[in-house]
């Protein structure tokens, strides 16, 4: 494709353009105004945030509920360095994602060193690839590299260095890569083969979905293959909704890594596929001296530890590998009653004390009531807390990608900016974000961007004046309390002077009545709940130990 005469910045935009971007995030700088001034006569929405951390998150979103790379951008030096949170959250969260990052000239500079470190050098760690384009002419290339790179298996962020000289350069002709489709590698059938041989001579088999299952796209062909195989399953805390939950070989979530009631009747498996399983998931399980034997069925190869040690590696597309494992199997009986015989018991104690009425709301009640309040749809982001283990092993989901977890970088603040994608991307669907006191002040500046985008988005604070978290960690560990309090603002206050609506819950029964109220009158909330943690102790410390000793 011929053009006259275009500026790196404008060649870039196309190559965007050329990719299907249809949304940036970002926070501009002196150095791409060349960019942003592309971007305003482009085909590209751009959503300007109040922090380049909460735009990398937002992009990183995009990428992992569409599963095309979402794209950010900023200004060098702090703006550059303030994304690689976020590119860290991608890469681990094998979420795809390009950040574009701005430069003082290259050619020829009259600053000297201000502002001016290696950010190539920085990215490189924690992407899939960091480079700086040096000429306009390669724009398109690079660009189209980015985007492949980003999308291929294990998917995570790219990054590309614009110097503001190369931003300006003029070309006169340039042509755009064409987009070829993208096509995953499918498993051999011997190892097809091998893996239902191992399966049908096992007596005790479990099925344990993890992060990599959440594929946009994946949930059909997965969820038939399960109910094919007729294996009860469990899920990883990042596998959550890949399959159906409504299924009846459903067993629950494994929110710790041992010690759990799911555990216990894990412990009693002498087979488990690991279909998608990641370890960059804190462990679901722990797998000592053999037992159980693990299958591992993913698009990539295991990643061999201590605690995951595979004995068999199925590598290829999940969905197909699943599909042809199950009909390899058909006929062969599996004696699901084992499991399910025990799962009413477990799910006894998941839903124990959920309609519970005392205040501060004790956390499984709050789960309960959140699960009321959200439709199947719903879209649930999780910032990272105590909340979040009470989330991710009490709340059910039925469709993929409807709650949104991070189980692998785990940082706080990444609950809003998820919440605010997941409203541009999804505008008549629930939106919720469940936040911490102490997360949701690491980004919360945002609500401005929430409100000034007319998003229709609750943000449910669950507030304990401490790292809570930590706190429980500190409790099970021996040490007395120390260093983990602080305090608060008036939220309902803090939300009004950004222009929201707030509201603080009085009872455990006010929960559900203030989330439909603020639904249902539309526009950007904040509803805030005290939380009684002292069930923390209560029962990942206290009774958990019980369970232990009977298990021995």
């Amino acid at each position: 494709m011929a053009n006259a005469s275009l500026k790196g910045a404008e060649i870039l935009a196309k190559a965007l353009e050329n990719e299907g971007v249809d949304i940036v995030f970002g926070l501009p700088g002196e150095e791409n105004l060349d960019f942003l001034d592309a971007l305003r006569t482009s085909e590209i929405r751009l959503v300007v945030t109040r922090h380049e951390q909460a735009a990398a998150f937002m992009a990183a979103t995009y990428g992992r509920l569409t599963g095309k790379p979402g794209v950010c951008f900023s200004t060098l030096g702090p703006g550059a360095t303030n994304l690689v949170t976020g590119a860290a959250y991608a890469l681990l969260g094998a979420m795809p994602m390009v950040m574009i990052t701005g430069q003082k000239p290259i050619l020829q500079s009259r600053q000297g060193r201000f502002q001016i470190i290696d950010i190539v050098a920085a990215m490189k760690p924690i992407t899939k690839s960091a480079k700086q384009i040096i000429d306009a002419r390669n724009i398109p290339a690079q660009v189209r590299d980015a985007f492949r790179i980003a999308l291929e298996e294990r998917p995570g962020p790219v990054h590309l260095e614009l110097p503001e000289d190369i931003a300006g350069q003029r070309i006169s002709q340039c042509r755009f890569e064409p987009v070829t489709p993208h096509f995953r590698p499918v498993a051999p059938d011997a190892a097809i083969k091998a893996a239902a041989g191992l399966i049908a001579k096992s007596s005790h088999p479990l099925v344990m979905i993890g992060g990599g299952a959440n594929r946009p796209g994946l949930a059909p062909a997965l969820s038939a293959a399960v109910r094919a195989l007729g294996i009860p399953f469990f899920n990883t805390q990042m596998g959550k909704g890949a399959v159906d939950r409504n299924s009846d070989l459903f067993l629950g979530t494994a929110a710790l890594s041992e010690g759990d009631y799911l555990h216990s009747i894990i412990e009693d498996a002498d087979l488990i596929i690991a279909i998608g399983h990641d370890t960059v998931e804190k462990p679901p399980i722990i797998t000592q001296s053999g037992r159980p034997h693990v299958v591992h069925v993913d698009f990539n190869p295991a990643d061999i530890d201590r605690i995951y040690s595979p004995e068999l590696e199925v590598i290829g597309d999940i969905g197909d590998s699943a599909s042809r494992i199950a009909r390899e199997l058909q006929g062969r009986p599996f004696d699901a009653g084992f499991y399910l015989g025990r799962r009413a018991e477990l799910m006894r104690h998941i839903a124990e004390r959920s309609d519970n009425a005392g205040f501060p709301i004790v956390p499984q009640r709050l789960v309960a009531d959140v699960r009321r309040v959200m439709p199947d749809d719903g879209i649930l982001c999780l910032d990272n807390g105590m909340f979040k283990i009470w989330f991710a092993r009490n709340y059910r989901t039925h469709i993929a990608n409807t709650i949104l977890l991070d189980n692998a970088l785990a940082s706080m603040g990444a609950g809003l900016p998820s919440a605010i994608a997941a409203a541009i991307l999804y505008p008549t669907r629930r939106v919720m974000a469940v936040c911490g006191d102490g997360g949701f002040l690491m980004n919360s500046q945002d609500l401005e961007t929430a409100i000034r985008l007319n998003l229709n988005l609750v943000v449910l604070i669950v507030e304990d004046h401490g790292y809570g978290m930590v706190r429980w960690k500190q409790q099970a560990y021996g040490f007395p309390e120390f260093g983990l309090s602080f305090g608060n603002p008036d939220f309902v206050v803090y939300a009004a002077a950004y222009g929201a609506k707030g509201s603080r819950v009085a009872s455990a029964d006010g929960l559900g009545m203030a989330l439909n109220t603020a639904f249902a009158s539309r526009g950007v909330h904040l509803v805030v709940v005290p939380v009684d943690y002292s069930e923390n102790k209560r029962v990942f410390i206290d009774e958990l130990a019980g369970v232990a000793k009977q298990n021995r």
